[in-house]
């Protein structure tokens, strides 16, 4: 409207009148209900410079007219968010409903401020959440973002990103331009997507200012892009232009084609065009002449007549590629629902009446727009409680046709409303970017493989990492692990770390070369106990046998037999009777033998004793007495391992705490007090044994077998001292091992000193096995 309302007061009371002359609208048409259409159709506004001292005209325009029709039940618009919204603001009050076919920003969803507002386009909302969906898909989680500075652009980019975020997306950058921007500010965007580590950049951006982007980017040597576009522009035909691009994908409008106009637009003639500015303009500029009928200022002849719209191969005439179009279809006849639901009864089993003369107020045609549900050209049209429709979208593809012409190729679409699994779904193969097949890489660290972990850069987005090793004993068996598992107690992290694996065991076996090497030795010991034992049968009525004492050496060397195949009984797995065995049997044996070397320690410093004038000490101990002694003394220890078998005996153990890799299979004693009992016990016998061999080292030499004692004596008491810190000290099966070194030390050290020479002269020197020789230097009175 050429003009302004002005609030006049009077006596009547205040009335408003127009202040100007009204114009009729660029293309309107007289009907019973009337409805209003906003369009974008031009891009530049001619202006004017007012002088104020005369009615300004109204503005000119190159494309968007700017006439105003008359009174309107709903209103088709706007095409941008950005007029939209304000459009919005304006209609709102006055409660006229008003529906949008390409205003996609998800803040017109916000009834509070928008309270008249309906779209047949969906939400930005949908759209953001469906591209961050496409990104995730094809594994691109560093990425780059341009957006348009406009309400369309900022809104519908800060949703994607929050979206982004939750698919765990990374952003490089985010840009915003305008088309007016100065050319700097272009250039700089520019420069960014250019040196940029991102090869995938996601467009929320105007067809207006794509154009823009993208003539500064094609002048600009540079691997190819991969694009990801809105619905804005990734269809708009006028980027085909740019073939680097080729590759671009992007969500867009379902295409359709409505019946009956492609028909309607090519059977248009000189007649029918020349009653509408806008097409008369479509039509000088489509022919290059003049409808006025004389030749015009830009030097356009007029029209013959001859002009034909059905010769003309232009987007005019495609209508195989209707997306924005169809979205006005289905708005004008959601307006149509809406006015037939309130003029018309729809009863069953009656003729369907309508009355046109009725009053219809704008605000029950948008009370009646919220419920229409009705299928128009194969899709159907409805509204949810924020006036947005069902968000459907379809995946294009930017491919090069074998003619070499670009087109748009539908290999997907996107359904919110779809069953899950159905939401989402890829039909076609795509063309990247620079015509690849193969799907670009787009990360800004690579894939940390099973076995690693990935460890945040500081100061870096999320998506930019270190794949560290995990640590022992722990795995990460998928790619891009955030962390490392920790193994089962029983089980280790193999090589590669990325499978648990059960720990190996270890314990003191048969098979290997120390197990063989301390078994051979103890069968060694156990033989040379039996062989000593023979030759001491053998000779047994010989004078050095029978000065030492025939029965307790006997005894002793059965002791030593035990002492030596006892330490068998340490090697191998350990089980709940070897543990049990192994230290009872090792106690029990070695105080028996113990016993009978202290045993013949105090028979040789008895029989001494009793050499001496009035000395009557050898019936005090007698051969009855020697083995109650030994019986005594070997008694206690049962006792000790009996009582210690009965609170607390030892059992099979897996220690983890000496090496984390493997588990070392050894016998845990139970009682502590009980083991060091076993142990105080021979070392006590060993020490009263030590002191009486002692006391006899000076006793004459032929007889005398206490050096020897004490010489054994003095080894064995070094060994098991030795063995205390050696044993604590000693990891895993080297424990046991050091226990069975200390067994067959002490047993060899006791029959090596003590029998070994006896033998010797038995077999080797036999001169000096006689009474004579025995008796030389002793005193008169024997044993």
């Amino acid at each position: 409207m050429a003009g302004a309302l002005t609030l006049t007061k009077g006596g009547s009371g205040s009335e408003c009148t127009l202040q100007g002359t009204p114009r009729s609208a660029s293309l309107s048409q007289h009907g019973d209900f009337v409805i209003g259409g906003v369009f974008t159709i031009h891009y530049k506004l001619i202006t004017t410079e007012n002088n104020y001292t005369s009615q300004p005209k109204a503005p000119q325009c190159t494309g968007r007219s700017c006439s105003k029709s008359a009174t309107v039940h709903a209103v088709v618009g706007d095409s941008n968010s950005t007029p939209t919204i304000a459009m919005s603001r304006i209609l709102g009050p006055f409660g006229i409903p008003q529906v949008s076919y390409f205003a996609t920003c998800a803040c017109l969803s916000d009834k509070l401020q928008f309270p008249t507002f309906s779209r047949t386009i969906p939400s930005d909302y949908y759209q953001a959440a469906a591209l961050a969906r496409l990104v995730k898909h094809f594994g691109w989680t560093w990425i780059g973002a341009v957006r348009s500075d406009s309400d369309y652009g900022n809104n519908g980019m800060a949703a994607f990103l929050q979206a982004a975020q939750a698919e765990g997306i990374c952003v490089e950058y985010s840009e915003a331009l305008y088309r007016t921007n100065p050319r700097t500010k272009v250039q700089h965007v520019a420069e960014v997507i250019s040196r940029s580590t991102a090869r995938v950049i996601v467009a929320f951006i105007t067809s207006g200012d794509m154009l823009v982007l993208l003539s500064e980017l094609e002048g600009r040597l540079m691997a190819p892009l991969q694009w990801i576009g809105s619905e804005e522009w990734v269809t708009d035909r006028m980027m085909l232009q740019f073939r680097l691009f080729a590759g671009t994908i992007g969500f867009g409008i379902p295409r359709s084609v409505i019946p009956g106009l492609r028909d309607f637009l090519l059977n248009l003639g000189p007649a029918q065009v020349s009653h509408s500015p806008i097409l008369t303009e479509f039509w000088e500029s489509a022919f290059g002449c003049s409808l006025g009928g004389s030749q015009t200022a830009a030097g356009q002849k007029p029209c013959d007549g001859n002009q034909n719209l059905q010769d003309l191969q232009n987007p005019y005439t495609d209508t195989s590629q209707l997306r924005i179009s169809n979205m006005v279809y289905k708005a004008v006849y959601a307006i149509a629902h809406a006015i037939h639901s309130i003029i018309c009864t729809d009863e069953p089993k009656a003729p369907q009446h309508c009355n046109t003369s009725i009053r219809v107020e704008p605000l029950q045609v948008m009370e009646h727009l919220r419920k229409v549900n009705f299928s128009r050209n194969g899709y159907t049209v409805s509204f949810d409680a924020n006036g947005d429709p069902v968000a459907t979208y379809e995946l294009v593809n930017w491919q090069v046709t074998m003619d070499g012409h670009m087109e748009f190729e539908t290999v997907g679409h996107y359904d919110a409303s779809a069953p899950d699994g159905q939401v989402f779904i890829i039909k076609k193969n795509i063309t990247w970017a620079g015509s690849q097949l193969q799907v670009p890489v787009s990360v800004c660290s690579d894939s940390c493989a099973p076995g690693t972990r990935k460890a945040v850069q500081r100061g870096r987005p999320v998506c930019c990492y270190d794949c560290v090793p995990c640590a022992e004993g722990e795995i990460s068996n998928a790619t891009d692990s955030l962390n490392c598992i920790t193994c089962p107690a029983d089980y280790w992290s193999n090589a590669e770390k990325d499978e648990c694996v059960p720990k190996s065991v270890e314990f003191l076996s048969f098979h290997e070369v120390l197990g063989i090497i301390l078994a051979a030795c103890s069968v060694t010991g156990a033989c040379l106990a039996i062989m000593v034992a023979s030759v001491f049968y053998r000779h047994r009525d010989t004078p050095i046998v029978k000065a030492n004492n025939s029965e307790l050496s006997f005894l002793l060397l059965f002791s030593l037999k035990l002492c030596f195949l006892c330490s068998l009984t340490f090697i191998g797995q350990p089980s709940e009777w070897s543990c049990m065995l192994r230290h009872t049997a090792f106690g029990i044996t070695f105080v028996l033998c113990i016993s009978c070397v202290l045993g013949k320690t105090i028979v040789v410093l008895m029989a001494f004793r009793a050499t001496l004038p009035g000395s009557n000490v050898m019936k005090w101990f007698g051969p009855l007495q020697q083995r109650l002694s030994v019986l005594a003394f070997t008694l206690i220890q049962v006792l000790i391992c009996v009582l210690w078998l009965t609170i607390s005996p030892p059992f099979p153990y897996k220690n983890m705490k000496h090496y984390k890799e493997k588990i070392i299979l050894e016998c845990d004693v139970g009682s502590a007090v009980g083991f060091w009992a076993v142990l105080g016990y021979i070392g006590l016998l060993s020490i009263l044994c030590f002191g009486f061999a002692f006391l006899a080292r000076k006793l004459p030499d032929n007889f005398n077998e206490a050096k020897f004692i004490t010489f054994s004596m003095l080894i064995f008491c070094a060994v098991w001292i030795t063995f205390i810190p050696a044993y604590v000290s000693s990891p895993g099966k080297f424990t046991v091992a050091v226990e069975i070194f200390a067994i067959l030390a002490s047993s060899f050290s006791l029959i090596v000193c003590i029998f070994v020479p006896k033998c010797f002269i038995i077999l080797f020197q036999p001169e000096q096995n006689t009474k004579k020789h025995m008796m030389g230097k002793m005193p008169s009175k024997s044993l």
